[in-house]
């Protein structure tokens, strides 16, 4: 699930915690908001706009954290309003639901763990594109502009 590519050139130590960040910031939102899907993104979010100015290492690795958790909130939004419409409305609990709930208790502790390691090796200078993320990334976020999005 995951490329590791060379920039042209080194990061310096004030990029690499800039884009170590961008990742943690969607950890420590999960902690925060964790009932409510769109925390992690508007955190993310937050981030993005504060730091979409920088360089393009650190803008690079916001708008792929911020794909990111895009992607989560759509797939959890999903288990939110599935599981209210069960708890308050007339739904029950079907295998379908238990298997879309498992899909994404995986995917959530997939993408928990991909983000945590891409946070660590982006902390340390290495260059972390994730298949999906990555190259979407790579199409909105170009060395040449100044914006990304």
């Amino acid at each position: 699930m995951l490329k590791i590519k060379i920039f042209d050139y080194q990061p310096n130590e004030y990029e690499n915690e800039k884009a170590s960040q961008s990742y943690l910031m969607s950890v420590i939102a999960i902690m925060v908001g964790l009932p409510l899907p769109i925390i992690n993104l508007v955190a993310t979010l937050l981030f993005y706009l504060n730091n979409r100015k920088s360089s393009y290492y650190i803008r690079w690795h916001c708008t792929q954290a911020l794909l990111s958790q895009l992607t989560v909130l759509i797939i959890n939004s999903g288990t939110y309003y599935w599981t209210l419409s069960i708890i308050f409305g007339d739904n029950v609990i079907t295998n379908s639901y238990i298997a879309y709930l498992i899909t994404v208790i995986v995917f959530n502790l997939s993408e928990f763990i991909l983000t945590a390691y891409t946070a660590i090796q982006a902390k340390k200078g290495k260059h972390i594109e994730w298949y999906f993320w990555g190259d979407i990334t790579n199409l909105i976020c170009k060395p040449q502009n100044k914006f990304s999005l």
